[in-house]
């Protein structure tokens, strides 16, 4: 399956010049000034419009508000070299003045009133009020069981800044619903559920005729902003080195226009195992690149390049033809060496343990393996060298010279010490061929005698040489982690051999000599230590491997080619390849491409399971089944007939399906369960909400005036259905 089309990052735009609007159809007529105080976005606006261009429920249908970002930065010009005060999206056009913006939110706490001063100071302007005072009654939103000291200082700034004549808090949780579900000119007592997914937190509140129970309701610390950081996170760990820096920013438009709900996340994972769905499910995200330029060279220096490596090559080869036969001639005099202390062994035991402890042996036992293991290898050295000659076997001749020392013979002895040395590797390379050629025999017989044996022997076999391949790759893996037991026990070999026999400063400053080497035993040390290098048994194995396999498949029908060890390798390499693509070293739009594949419903699955991204909190399945046990059935039922959600994160696909999937488990089969309602415009409904009630008589009722502020203080709000402090038991 190709690769889908990569969708490329937006570049941000510098942001253009609004003019205010104009305060005059306003002036002085004291209609309600509507402020949406999100923790992301600031959405400011009127009402509705003084003159009557037709019913306010049609103005407030039709009203877009002023939408801005909620953040503020202070930079100072260095061409101007004065200070600035940057709001909204004006805060991205200056690169230096990221570093310094401020929010008035800290998570789900409005705490930075100066951040918040500079926010409403924008709004204000913006809508054109030049007057000295805000004359209009404001109707602002606040979180679910805010802190009073927020509420306090945000009435005192409100009041004591721009001498408003009423101020009013709402949860706008609860305006949305109301703005949903609302009649015109109709007592508001509608009962429902509403989840209130938002910027820092999750909010889960039960409505029972029209009033929200705020006893009842729960609260999740976990937003857009905690989602955001977790899909950045899982985009570094899986793109350690990806070669451009991945902001917040660019993560959050990932988040909203990537990432989506299941309906059931552990199938999801399941249908993602096959390479080809989770390949199509992908979405590939092209970062900005700069492609290389790349140096071209004439026809005469690639063929004097092409003629230097082929130089090389040759150089190569020859060098590790001379270390082969190094190789060789080393493990036959080691192989001769052993042969004769073992030859030598005397009856007194306790100085042949000497003798074998002295070389490095524990017992009889390590000394026989050490053995047999260099015969192995000469014979597969000499196999190699002696492959495709099948002579008849002949009289095993006599080489009288080759276990003569050098020292003894004479330049024509040593000639003719070579050449029986070569005729006995070719002698014994053929007697090799003949043995092997008896065990095919053998074999042959077994598998026409007793089929099902010899085919369960080759796959047991396979099953011990593929474990062993994999123990080795495990070890390998374990030493690059430093943490790992292996690493740990590695670095504690290297450090006994650097406390071993330390050479004093004295000694070294009159030139004392290391004589670390001297004894062929130091060298132990490496193998010990450089436990996952190259081996002369993994080669083997892998030979051995192929061979074994290569009979299964060529006369068991029930071993295929799904069942090989390259095929099993290919499978997982083929679902890793699909996870993330791995592209050429040249390719530079590759290297700056993300493939979003798993994290697409993981990111969105931790507002049910918190805990997958390390949060200490339950999801929006345990809270929505504590918050139904505390009604009775009757009451669940009114409940659940209008399930709401509403916020910005409540417009990801899938979200309305996952939450009927959590609730409908929890609730008596018989109790009917409509489906999950969602908000029309989920950024604009809670502020439309607002507008709408505003612009009722019941809104005359909620606010508190300046001297009720004078009286009891900026903590006090009055008890009403939309509030934090309602008239509900």
């Amino acid at each position: 399956m190709s690769e889908q089309e990569p969708i490329h990052v937006p570049t941000p735009t510098l942001p253009t010049a609004v003019p205010p609007d104009s305060y005059d159809a306003y002036r002085g007529q004291g209609t309600p000034l509507i402020i949406d105080n999100g923790a992301s976005q600031l959405r400011f606006g009127f009402s509705l419009l003084p003159s009557p261009a037709g019913s306010p429920e049609e103005y407030v249908i039709n009203k877009t508000p002023h939408v801005v970002s909620n953040v503020v930065a202070r930079y100072k010009d260095r061409k101007a070299n004065q200070p600035l005060l940057l709001f909204g999206d004006g805060v991205d056009a200056e690169s230096g003045a990221k570093g310094q913006a401020r929010t008035p939110w800290e998570g789900d706490v409005l705490l930075n009133f100066d951040a918040l001063e500079h926010a409403l100071d924008c709004a204000f302007i913006t809508l054109g009020i030049d007057a000295d005072t805000v004359d209009h009654p404001v109707l602002m939103t606040e979180r679910l069981a805010t802190p009073l000291h927020s509420r306090a200082l945000t009435s005192e700034l409100l009041f004591e800044q721009y001498s408003v004549p009423s101020l009013a808090f709402c949860v706008d949780a609860l305006m949305s619903f109301y703005y949903r579900y609302q009649q015109p000119r109709v007592p508001f007592n509608v009962d429902g559920l509403v989840i209130s997914l938002n910027t820092a937190s999750t909010s889960v509140i039960p409505i029972l005729d029209g009033k929200g129970i705020l006893s009842h309701a729960k609260r999740i610390p976990w937003g857009a902003q905690q989602s955001t950081e977790y899909l950045l996170k899982l985009i570094q760990l899986k793109y350690h080195n990806f070669p451009t820096r991945v902001t917040t920013t660019q993560a959050s438009w990932m988040l909203h226009n990537f990432c989506e709900f299941s309906a059931d996340y552990q199938a999801t994972l399941r249908s993602l195992r096959d390479p080809n769905a989770l390949q199509a499910a992908a979405r590939v995200v092209q970062f900005p690149f700069t492609v290389p330029t790349a140096e071209e060279k004439t026809e005469e220096e690639l063929a004097r390049i092409a003629e230097r490596r082929k130089e090389q090559g040759k150089k190569l080869q020859e060098i590790a033809a001379k270390n082969r036969m190094e190789k060789l001639l080393q493990k036959e005099n080691d192989l001769r060496y052993l042969l004769n202390l073992r030859e030598n062994r005397g009856d007194n035991k306790r100085e042949w343990q000497d003798a074998l402890l002295e070389e490095g042996f524990d017992d009889d036992a390590a000394l026989e393996e050490t053995i047999k293991k260099l015969e192995q290898d000469l014979k597969k050295v000499r196999k190699k060298e002696s492959d495709g000659q099948d002579e008849p076997m002949q009289e095993e001749p006599t080489f009288t010279l080759v276990d003569v020392p050098d020292a003894e013979l004479d330049e024509e002895g040593l000639k003719e010490k070579k050449k029986q040395r070569l005729l006995k590797a070719g002698f014994e390379a053929q007697k090799e061929r003949e043995e092997r050629k008896a065990e095919e025999r053998r074999d042959e017989e077994e598998r026409e005698n007793d089929f099902e044996g010899w085919a369960g022997r080759l796959r047991k076999e396979q099953e011990a040489i593929m474990s062993r391949i994999k123990e080795r790759e495990r070890r390998k893996a374990a030493l690059s982690d430093r943490k790992s037991a292996v690493a740990q026990a590695r670095m504690k070999n290297i450090a006994s051999l650097a406390a071993d026999d330390r050479v004093s400063k004295k000694k070294r400053k009159t030139g004392a000599e290391d004589m670390f080497g001297a004894d062929d035993d130091d060298w132990a040390i490496y193998r010990k230590i450089n436990t996952a290098a190259p081996s002369s048994d993994e080669e083997e194995d892998i030979q051995q491997l192929q061979f074994v396999e290569s009979k299964l498949l060529a006369h068991d029908p029930t071993f295929t080619a799904q069942h090989t060890h390259a095929s099993r390798t290919a499978a997982r390499s083929a679902l890793l390849s699909a996870f993330r693509p791995q592209y050429g070293p040249g390719d530079a739009a590759g290297a700056a491409r993300i493939h979003l594949n798993t994290e697409r419903w993981r990111v969105c699955e931790t507002y049910f399971a918190p805990s997958m991204a390390g949060v200490d909190a339950a999801g929006i399945g345990e809270v929505l089944q504590t918050v139904l046990a505390r009604f009775t059935d009757a009451e669940k039922a009114r409940l659940v007939k209008n399930v709401y959600t509403t916020g910005g994160p409540s417009q990801f696909p899938g979200l309305r399906e996952r939450v009927y999937s959590a609730l409908r488990p929890i609730l008596p089969p018989e109790m009917e369960l409509p489906p999950v309602e969602a908000a029309r415009d989920a950024t604009m409904d809670a502020w439309r909400g607002m507008a709408t009630f505003a612009n009722t008589e019941g809104f005359k009722d909620v606010g508190v005036s300046r001297q009720e502020y004078e009286e009891w203080g900026g903590e006090r709000i009055k008890r009403w259905w939309g509030g934090n402090w309602n008239a509900a038991q």
